[in-house]
C-alpha cells in the first residue's frame, strides 16, 4: 500500500484564453494533504486559492481551461480524467462546501431533495426512505434543529449559518476522504463562524478527512490548519508547518497578511499594517518576483534580482519542510528586528 498522501498536487498550471489574453491563473503549484490533516490556503483575492482548488474536483470548463500538471487523489490521477469518471469521483471521495451557501442551493428545491439528490447519485441501489434518513441523519450531525421538518424546507428559510451547515451536510452525506472548504464562513458572524469552525474540527476527527481550508483570515488559520500554503500571483511564495510560517515567516508578502490583521489582545502601540498597491494582474504578470512592486525590502537584495528574476521555492532558514520564494537575504532576522516591532511590540518585549 502507497504512502503516498491522500491529495497530491504536482506543477499544476492553470490558464484561461480571454479576448484581452491568457489569465496565468495558476502557475507551478505543488501540495499535498494527508488524511486526517488540514491544509490551510492564504492569499489575497485573485490569488489562485479557489481555482486551483476547482481544479482538484474538475470544475473547469476542458473547452474554456488549459490545465497541466498532475493531480492525484487517492493514487488516481484525475487531470484529463472523463467527466463521468470526474462525477464519480466528485461529491464522493471529494467534496466542496462552497463560499456562498444561498448561491450554492437551489432556490427552487428543498434541501431534502439537494441531500437525498447528493446521496442517490453515488447509491443507486438505496431507496428514497434510505437516501431521506441518511440527509436527516446529516442535519442533525451538523447541528440544524428539528431535522425531521427542515428537511422540506427551501433554502430561503435558513438562516444563513444554517444554510452554511446544510453544506456541509451535502458535502459530508458520502463520507468524502478529502473536504475542500472554500472560506466557509466569511458571511458568518463572529459567533456562528466559531460554530461553524468547531463543527468542521469535529467532524474531521469523525471522518478522519482531510482537509483544505481556503480562507483569508490568519487567526482560522491558526486554530486549524496543520500545514499553511501562502499563494500570491497564482504562485506559492511560503508553504510548511502552520506553527513555522505564522512564528517565523520569511516572505515578505506572508508578513505584509500577518501585518493586516488586528490583534484586540495587543497592547496600543501595536498597529495593523495594510500591504500596499493592489495584486498583480494575471494577464500580464510582474517579471522576476511577482511581489516586487509592492514589497517594502526589495531595496534589502542586491541589484535588480527582485524584478528580472523569479525566485525559486528554496528551504527556510529554520531548515524542514519550510519553504519560501524570495531573494531576500537572513529574512528571518529582518522580521524579528523591523517587522515585529512595528506590529506587535509587545512579542519584542518577552523576546530574550
Amino acid at each position: 500500500m502507497s504512502d503516498e498522501p491522500f491529495l497530491v498536487v504536482e506543477d499544476l498550471t492553470v490558464r484561461f484564453p480571454t479576448a484581452d489574453g491568457l489569465v496565468q491563473a495558476v502557475t507551478d503549484l505543488s501540495y499535498s494533504v494527508e488524511m486526517g490533516k488540514t491544509l490551510g490556503i492564504v492569499g489575497e483575492s485573485g490569488s489562485g486559492k479557489s481555482v486551483s482548488s476547482m481544479a482538484v474536483l474538475g470544475l473547469h470548463d476542458a473547452r474554456t481551461a488549459r490545465i497541466d500538471g498532475s493531480i492525484r487523489v487517492g493514487g488516481k490521477e484525475v487531470v484529463g480524467l472523463s467527466e463521468s469518471k470526474m462525477r464519480e469521483l466528485r461529491g464522493n471521495a471529494v467534496a466542496m462546501i462552497f463560499q456562498d451557501a444561498l448561491a450554492a442551493l437551489h432556490p427552487f428545491y428543498k434541501v431534502g431533495k439537494q441531500l437525498t439528490e447528493a446521496y442517490l447519485v453515488h447509491h443507486p441501489s438505496a431507496t428514497k426512505r434510505e437516501a431521506r434518513a441518511r440527509a436527516i441523519e446529516m442535519l442533525e450531525r451538523v447541528g440544524i434543529p428539528q431535522p425531521d421538518q427542515r428537511i422540506d424546507q427551501f433554502p430561503h428559510q435558513y438562516s444563513g449559518g444554517m444554510r452554511q451547515r446544510a453544506m456541509i451536510a451535502m458535502g459530508l452525506i458520502n463520507d468524502p476522504s478529502l473536504l475542500i472548504a472554500d472560506e466557509p464562513t466569511t458571511a458568518l458572524d463572529v459567533t456562528v463562524q466559531a460554530q461553524i469552525l468547531d463543527l468542521l474540527q469535529d467532524l474531521q476527527r469523525e471522518f478522519n478527512s482531510a482537509v483544505i481550508l481556503i480562507t483569508h483570515d490568519l487567526g482560522v488559520v491558526a486554530e486549524m490548519a496543520d500545514d499553511v500554503l501562502v499563494m500570491y500571483g497564482g504562485r506559492a511564495v511560503e508553504y510548511g508547518p502552520c506553527t513555522d510560517i505564522l512564528t517565523h515567516p520569511e516572505m515578505p508578502y506572508t508578513w505584509g497578511l500577518l501585518s493586516s490583521v488586528p490583534d484586540v489582545t495587543a497592547d496600543t502601540s501595536a498597529r495593523m499594517i495594510p500591504i500596499p498597491g493592489n495584486p498583480p494582474s494575471l494577464l500580464s504578470p510582474p517579471s522576476g518576483c511577482s511581489f516586487h512592486p509592492r514589497c517594502l525590502y526589495r531595496d534589502k537584495v542586491p541589484g535588480d534580482l527582485c524584478s528580472t528574476t523569479l525566485p525559486a521555492l528554496t528551504p527556510a532558514g529554520r531548515g524542514g519542510d519550510h519553504v519560501k520564494r524570495c531573494h531576500l537575504p537572513n529574512p528571518d532576522a529582518i522580521y524579528a528586528t523591523e517587522v515585529l516591532p512595528e506590529i506587535a511590540p509587545e512579542l519584542v518585549k518577552e523576546m530574550p
